[in-house]
């Protein structure tokens, strides 16, 4: 099963705001809690997009396979400050053909955002249009964790 868990740290290097660590199936993004977006979000989009050259990570769109490579849809998150998600909501997250866009309440403390993204982001996947590949296995939401029965 494919997992992206998002956390507030304070174990950052000094000056790092942003770090995502990669294992078969799951991504560790870690942001330096008190961060607010000014100073996570311009991090937070150039992590992903050094994880995406990668070419670890793909999206299954009406039955064609996107990748950072891929001609005209490269796979891409981008995290955007949008006046229009208020501070109860934090985020809202918005897909079309690769292209992944997290809409960031402009005001929310790395804190929040955490908490707003591990649930938002569990229901993204749970729509099975992902997958990774990780040292020559695909690993999908329907994959067993490794060493599972």
């Amino acid at each position: 099963m494919l997992r992206v868990r998002y956390e507030a740290v304070r174990d950052l290097e000094p000056g790092q705001q942003v770090e995502i660590r990669e294992t078969r199936a799951t991504l560790n993004i870690r942001i330096r809690a008190g961060a607010r977006p000014a100073e996570y979000l311009s991090p937070l989009n150039d992590a992903f997009a050094q994880l995406l050259k990668q070419c670890n990570w793909f999206q299954v769109w009406r039955g064609r396979i996107i990748s950072a490579d891929s001609p005209g849809s490269p796979l891409t998150v981008r995290f955007v400050q949008d006046w229009q998600v208020d501070l109860r909501t934090c985020v809202q997250i918005r897909e079309h053909q690769g292209d992944v866009r997290v809409h960031v309440c402009p005001v929310v403390p790395a804190e929040l955002l955490v908490r707003a993204m591990n649930p938002a982001v569990e229901e993204f996947l749970a729509g099975g249009q992902w997958f990774q590949l990780w040292r020559g296995e695909i690993v999908t939401m329907d994959a067993p964790q490794r060493g599972a029965a």
